[in-house]
């Protein structure tokens, strides 16, 4: 196996039923640990579900349920929203698991032998919504005058015994790590508003709760449990192995989270790990939201749509698609049903899916197996490498997390395959000149095993349907098999044949029930 590649999303709070932002990140981080391992690195993928905390406790209590049944249902709809769009994670967290009890209590006891935690009285704003502190300074006024967060959700004022964590000892430390590496917060407006916001100083910051007992106990101290985020976080080192296993994966190459959660990523977590004398993470990445129409989703509007709805009306593959090449990742990004379909049946279904569907049917029909070399032409070469162009654009760019440019690259290698098979014309070729129809059919199909490849990552089920459909096999399928000139040879000298294929990416109509 290749150098280990840890990518992790945020975990979900599973007090609701999962909405389209939550698939959108799931989907992205998928995307990303596919093309990881493509490259060939180990890549450990994790994501799951934040059980603990004020909200769920209220949230069951609504319900008139045990929050450890409310946990482990809502929890199974998270999981299976990940199943229904293949993502393809190695591990689905539960904070409520054994070994995540055991690696909390862990690191809080490092951040105690530290001497960064002591016992005191907190009385300040809180927010259930956001199970976050904020100082007065940060609050901001409502309707009739109300106190809210930044975030715009409801505040109270709380007091109570509390154990607290000696942040204010880490912000030059932290204003160190922004400076040394600008990569650890990304995208770059994220970092500026992070270290706007450590600059401004950093207060003590209250880890324990006695006010409800659902939550990891704090060692020694009966009747406190943790403050929500400091078990949520840690859950990155549980999948890792800590505290006891050999943490190959660690530290994590790549938090994948919501932008609301940055703080809580680039201030808190990298203070915790210092405190704990653990290796912080390489970088924090703070996706955009996903808009409906260019409005937030609220269900106080009607629009919050399951994203099990969207993937029943449209498919996978659309979805998927969809949304990383549409939205500028890092940047906020908005969806519709119309959006989807004009945007996937102009790309998806009529350039690459009808590229791939006519090439190979007209082999099946005409040839029955793969082309032989033909009589090449200067035309066949610089499509090659015009492919090979884009298909490399693609992996730059996803290297460097520009989803959407990747797939803009890719789509340029797409239109050259669709400008030569309409100039070249194997149709007419196969009458007055079968030896050219050959060489440029087997030029077309390198080009399109070569876009297939690359866009793995992004429409698994419908490129791997191509690449199946050529006889591509699963281990012929990374990045080092792009470059593999003799691939072709071997499978034309196997002389099995090229049954008529099926489409990959049928067309989309828009359905009268989504909206």
């Amino acid at each position: 196996m290749g150098d280990p590649f840890y990518i992790t999303t945020a975990i979900s709070y599973p007090n609701g039923k999962p909405h389209i932002g939550h698939a959108y990140e799931a989907i992205a981080a998928d995307a990303i640990a596919r093309f990881q391992r493509q490259a060939g690195r180990d890549v450990r993928f994790q994501t799951g579900t934040d059980e603990h905390g004020l909200k769920m406790v209220q949230t069951a209590r609504d319900r008139g349920v045990a929050v450890a049944e409310l946990a482990a249902e809502m929890s199974s709809l998270f999981r299976a929203m990940c199943d229904a769009l293949h993502i393809s994670y190695d591990r689905f967290i539960r904070t409520t698991d054994a070994d995540h009890y055991a690696a909390s209590q862990a690191i809080w006891r490092a951040m105690e032998a530290a001497g960064d935690l002591y016992l005191d009285r907190y009385e300040g704003w809180y927010s259930v919504r956001d199970e976050a502190f904020y100082d007065e300074k940060e609050l901001v006024e409502g309707e009739g005058g109300a106190r809210l967060s930044p975030q715009g959700t409801p505040v109270t004022w709380t007091a109570e015994e509390t154990w607290f964590f000696r942040l204010s000892k880490y912000q030059q430390p932290l204003l160190d790590l922004y400076a040394s590496n600008p990569d650890f917060i990304r995208p770059e407006s994220r970092r500026n508003e992070i270290m706007r916001f450590v600059e401004g100083g950093l207060s003590d910051l209250s880890v324990s709760r006695t006010s409800f007992d659902w939550g990891v106990p704090v060692p020694d101290s009966p009747g406190h449990v943790m403050y929500v985020w400091v078990d949520a976080l840690t859950n990155y080192l549980t999948g890792a192995g800590y505290p006891d296993g050999d943490m190959t994966y660690w530290p994590a190459d790549l938090h994948l989270i919501g932008k609301d959660i940055v703080r809580f990523h680039a201030v808190y977590w990298p203070a915790f790990l210092m405190s704990a004398g653990i290796a912080l993470p390489k970088s924090v990445f703070g996706h955009g939201f996903l808009l409906h129409r260019g409005e937030k989703m609220s269900k106080s509007l009607g629009n919050v749509v399951d994203p099990a709805d969207l993937a029943g009306a449209f498919g996978v593959d659309a979805l998927r698609y969809f949304l990383l090449r549409e939205v500028s990742f890092g940047q906020d990004g908005s969806y519709s049903a119309e959006a989807i379909v004009t945007r996937v049946n102009a790309e998806l279904a009529n350039a690459f899916g009808n590229l791939a569907q006519r090439t190979l049917s007209f082999i099946a029909k005409n040839l029955g197996t793969l082309p032989e070399d033909g009589r090449a032409e200067e035309a066949d070469g610089v499509l090659i490498e015009e492919v090979i162009v884009a298909a490399a654009g693609l992996k730059a760019a996803f290297g460097d997390l520009m989803l959407s440019q990747g797939i803009d690259a890719w789509m340029r290698g797409v239109v050259a395959c669709n400008q030569y098979i309409d100039v070249q014309a194997p149709w007419s070729l196969r009458k007055t000149d079968p030896e050219r129809m050959h060489a440029v059919l087997r030029t077309l199909v390198r080009a399109i095993r070569t876009l297939a490849i690359a866009i793995l990552p992004v429409v698994p089920t419908g490129a791997g349907a191509i690449l199946d459909q050529l006889g591509v096999g699963p281990e012929e399928r990374d990045h080092a098999a792009i470059d593999d000139e003799s691939w072709y040879a071997r499978r034309a000298e196997s002389g099995e044949p090229l049954s008529s294929p099926t489409p990959a990416f049928p067309r989309l109509e828009l359905p009268v029930e989504v909206a």
